[in-house]
């Protein structure tokens, strides 16, 4: 059986962007770390609403949309998603 996943918010890059945040567009986010933590990678990958990107210029990012507004840079460690950025614009997600 899959483990759920582990999610690390520690990056400062991510953690400034994610308490810069207004409310409202807050709570839309956490929703979608709490249904993450509910998942597997395998789900990850199922759930077309994410919308996972590869980044081309970063090998082992992705990306996944955590609100309308905005989408996280993130990487697969193990049963680790690790959280690396946070961008308002979709493409400010794939820049280095």
């Amino acid at each position: 059986m899959a483990s759920l996943l582990r999610l690390d918010l520690n990056y400062p890059a991510f953690q400034r962007e994610l308490f810069e945040m207004e409310a409202g567009e807050f709570r839309a986010v956490a929703r979608n770390l709490r249904k993450l933590s509910s998942m597997t990678w395998n789900d990850v990958y199922a759930d077309h609403g994410l919308k996972g990107e590869a980044v081309r210029s970063m090998p082992g990012r992705f990306t996944i949309r955590l609100s309308q507004k905005f989408r996280a840079v993130v990487a697969r460690e193990g049963d680790f998603i690790r959280f690396m950025a946070l961008h308002p614009d979709h493409d400010g997600a794939y820049r280095r």
